[in-house]
């Protein structure tokens, strides 16, 4: 009978150890999408909802934070995200990004932008630094697609811009 709860509560244990872990990695994942049917490049970012309410707490020192029922919480994070994201052409100049909007999706926290695609452009410096104030462990993978194949982008603590060239 000993030996069955001591296996039990092992068992207990290494489960919630593992779900403890299982959000240890700190990302968010970008979309810029190059859409020629709308004449737009859309950008969706992707945080986790956890990682995004504890930021709100952590920047902007608010002890309660619910983005799930809080719509000043939600405007607070989505803004935050924007002024953290830039686009310029590969020729330096800036890409004017509008805010489409935000929601809550599940565990993720989404946030949009958009603006019009340039007439030649032959590529993209992007800069991506949302939440690597905070952790320095933080990973930001933007992937860039419509423009030939699926390029990647990995933002760590220590990168400003990055950029990529198209075919």
């Amino acid at each position: 009978m000993i030996k069955a709860k001591t296996l039990v509560v092992g068992l207990v244990a290494c489960l919630l150890v593992g779900s403890l872990a299982a959000h240890q990695l700190k990302s968010a994942v970008t979309t810029i999408l190059f859409n020629d049917r709308t004449g737009n490049i859309e950008v969706m970012h992707r945080f986790n909802l956890h990682d995004a309410e504890h930021a709100v707490g952590e920047l902007f020192n608010k002890d309660q934070v619910d983005i799930h029922t809080d719509e000043a919480t939600r405007a607070l994070f989505a803004a935050y995200v924007l002024e953290r994201f830039s686009l310029k052409t590969s020729l330096g100049d800036e890409l004017p990004l509008t805010s489409v909007g935000y929601q809550v999706d599940g565990r993720d926290f989404w946030v949009y932008q958009e603006t019009t695609i340039p007439a030649a452009i032959e590529g993209l410096e992007v800069h991506h630094n949302a939440l690597q104030e905070l952790w320095s462990e933080q990973q930001n993978l933007v992937n860039i697609e419509g423009k030939g194949e699926i390029k990647s982008l990995q933002f760590n603590a220590n990168d400003d811009g990055l950029t990529v060239q198209f075919d």
